[in-house]
């Protein structure tokens, strides 16, 4: 030590900079076991009260799944707006939101305020969720959950007659489940929103997504089966936790306990907050995990319309479904990669033409890099992309059919028609094609090898059923199945530092003391910039395993089942031949139908088609869909004496109408616009209403004046008056 002439002895600045970290550093990790101490006790709090929906709003149960006909541990809540959101308008659309049961309980879609729920009671929408309880219905099935759901969004159409069909968020696994029921029961859904949900199972990019490996990996979906036996008739949820976990091993094991470690005197209530959920792990019936596995996750039976209706009187198609699909993804996303959450557009369809002719309007965007559970709980991504997307329902719902990409930008005080734009944000919808979709793989060349695994994996499981099956549910009881649960580690970590676990006793009288006491240390302190050069390395070092796990299981996995040999020995012939498209002479016929139904709609149409077809045509150029155009014809609309404004469903089917008129024949819906509109001043009227609405995204190009020039010429608007002779 040193003294001072005028003062006490005093620490040299490097030792009291150690000596200030090395209190901080003890306070912290004190604290940091208080606060897992507290997620201990809040697990074993929560699973007291039966794991409820991490809801932070309150609710009221509408309709019971467990007291249907046929019975499933899934309920349809009424959301209650909290204090500050406007009253519901029950003739606003009604938003149904489906939480993923993928080993979590219920409550992502609606755990803070800035949510999918959040945000739709803030626009003041009826908001509706499905949850479901921690113990499946026994003899449950997928059959009686889909049937369920289909009851639940019958009964929120019944609650809202005057409103239009419901907007159904689909999340993670929630959206393979919402597709399904809307395929089976088109007349009951409004347009889809599926946020990180896995549709197409084998694709992906290769080097990356090890995660679809390693069902081929595992032998197929028999280890699924095997752990409902040992569980007693049911599949532990936790198991598919403890897979997601493993996904990112520097997350699990260091980055998300060092991030609570480093933060600790402000990250615990998130912290708490999120384990709530994290740690709530629900069951699956045996039944309903094989369904999963053998349908979807290994077999990829959905996007390639082999999966069967539950009666086995009808192929699950999703070509039926009549409502916009909006496909919301991450680049940053591990568990749903962009290509599973759209490669099942290309596996349906060869162009954007057959998507226009079944009238599918099919609408996708793309997150630079939030992560899969970002897609759900971010605050950024409630606020702008869901926010946008839920705000842009109406025109998303007045788009003519065909596939879009929609662009979220910020508005900047030059931009053209900002006074019809509202937030700080413009969406915009670009028009795509399958190409586009197919460029964000890098060729579907790697998905053959998953034929093979499906092929393994019916061998393997009809083996296990045979003779595996009988054996482990023969000496598999509840008691053996409720230790497996307890121990399971994603269990055994909350309850084994909680206090029910007595060498915890000293954590609370420790931590309350450090509080009283806290000394922080500052952050260009060396010792904690060093700490936080050693905490990256280790990441880094954690993350080079993981890459050389990946990469060590992508060369098993293309070696076994790459392999022809393996190929030929289960009795595929040609693995490289890509897999036909699902034939559907109903679809054929009907597309047939509809052109013939379509030759009489040229010449014939009400003033509000031939606007339509005006408008379309005028503004055509890149075929890029705004929204301010949009609002502008609302602004308009809304202007117009009662009497003859349209109303907005009538406008949605013009549009759709003329678009198609338009897709098929161009020049001769251009030519019929006279016998539409016969009067010179509806002409005139009509036409300069369209140049207004196509002006308000910013000055018309050339090429649309040369298109409202055609028109004008069509209308004979372009010929001079002629004068009355005098008398």
């Amino acid at each position: 030590m040193a003294k001072t002439p005028s003062g006490p002895w005093t620490l040299p600045p490097a030792a009291q900079a150690a000596t200030d970290y090395w209190i901080d550093a003890w306070q912290r990790s004190v604290l940091t076991w208080d606060l897992l101490r507290q997620r201990g006790n809040q697990y074993l709090e929560h699973e007291r009260n039966g794991n409820p929906p991490v809801l932070v709003f309150d609710y009221e149960t509408v309709l019971d799944g467990r007291e249907l006909a046929r019975p499933a541990n899934y309920a349809l809540v009424r959301i209650k707006p909290p204090a500050g959101c406007p009253k519901p308008d029950a003739a606003k659309r009604p938003f149904v939101v489906i939480d993923p049961r993928a080993g979590h309980g219920p409550g992502i879609g609606g755990f803070k305020m800035d949510s999918e729920i959040g945000i739709a009671l803030q626009l003041g929408h009826p908001c509706y969720f499905v949850m479901f309880y921690p113990q499946p219905v026994p003899g449950q099935t997928i059959e009686s959950v889909c049937a369920a759901e289909v009851q639940f969004l019958r009964r929120v159409n019944e609650l809202h007659p005057q409103a239009d069909k419901p907007f159904v968020i689909g999340n993670c696994q929630g959206g393979w489940a919402l597709l399904m029921l809307a395929a089976l029961a088109p007349d009951e859904v409004g347009p889809l929103l599926l946020a990180g949900s896995p549709v197409s199972y084998w694709a992906g990019v290769e080097g990356k997504n090890p995660m679809r490996y390693s069902g081929g990996l595992m032998g197929g979906t028999w280890l699924a089966s095997l752990a409902g036996d040992i569980g007693h008739g049911k599949f532990d949820g936790a198991y598919l936790v403890n897979n997601f976990e493993n996904l990112n091993p520097s997350n699990t094991y260091w980055s998300k306990l060092y991030n609570l470690y480093a933060k600790v005197d402000t990250e615990g209530e998130r912290f708490l907050e999120f384990e709530k959920w994290w740690g709530g792990h629900y069951l699956l019936n045996k039944e309903e995990m094989e369904w999963i596995s053998q349908n979807l996750f290994v077999g990829n039976k959905l996007s390639r319309g082999e999966v069967q209706s539950f009666d086995g009187q009808h192929r699950v198609d999703l070509r039926n479904i009549r409502t916009p699909i909006i496909v919301f993804a991450s680049w940053g996303d591990n568990i749903t990669p962009p290509q599973q959450a759209l490669n099942w557009i290309a596996d349906l369809y060869d162009s954007v033409d057959e998507i226009r002719l079944n009238e599918q309007t099919i609408v996708y965007c793309l997150h630079e890099k939030i992560g899969h559970l970002g897609i759900f709980v971010s605050a950024g991504v409630a606020r702008r992309e869901t926010s946008e997307l839920a705000s842009a329902l109406e025109l998303i719902d007045t788009l003519p059919p065909g596939l879009y990409e929609a662009v979220i930008q910020d508005t900047t005080p030059d931009m053209p028609g900002l006074q019809y734009l509202e937030g700080r944000y413009l969406i915009q919808f670009v028009p795509r094609d399958i190409a586009d979709i197919l460029a964000l793989d890098d060729g579907r060349g790697d998905e053959q090898a998953f034929e093979v695994v499906k092929r393994v994996s019916q061998i393997n499981q009809s083996l296990y059923d045979r003779f595996g099956s009988p054996v482990v549910k023969a000496w598999s009881s509840e008691a053996l199945a409720r230790w497996l649960r307890e121990t399971n580690p994603a269990r055994a970590e909350r309850w084994l530092l909680s206090d029910a676990n007595p060498a915890m006793a000293w954590v609370k009288w420790a931590a309350d003391a450090v509080r009283q006491q806290r000394l922080p240390v500052a952050d260009d302190n060396p010792w904690r910039q060093a700490e936080r050069r050693m905490s990256t390395q280790i990441e880094q070092a954690l993350d080079q395993v993981r890459d050389a796990r990946d990469e060590m299981a992508e060369r098993m996995f293309k070696a076994l089942y790459g392999s022809p040999w393996l190929s030929a020995a289960v009795g595929i012939d040609d693995p490289a031949s890509p897999p036909a498209k699902a034939a559907n002479w109903e679809q054929q016929e009907l597309r047939r139908m509809k052109r013939l139904a379509a030759e009489a709609q040229f010449e014939q149409g009400t003033l509000l088609d031939a606007w339509a077809r005006m408008l379309l045509y005028i503004g055509n150029e890149q075929r890029v869909v705004d929204e301010r155009p949009f609002n502008m014809m609302q602004r308009l609309i809304a202007e117009m004496q009662p009497a003859r404004a349209p109303t907005l469903a009538a406008l949605k089917a013009a549009i759709k109408r003329q678009a198609y008129l338009l897709a098929l024949d161009e020049e001769r819906a251009i030519e019929a616009l006279p016998r539409l509109v016969p009067g010179i001043d509806e002409r005139r009227r009509g036409l300069a209403a369209a140049r207004t609405v196509v002006a308000a995204r910013g000055q018309p190009s050339a090429y649309q004046e040369e298109r409202c020039r055609r028109v004008a010429h069509v209308l004979g608007l372009d010929k001079p008056a002629r004068r009355r002779k005098s008398a």
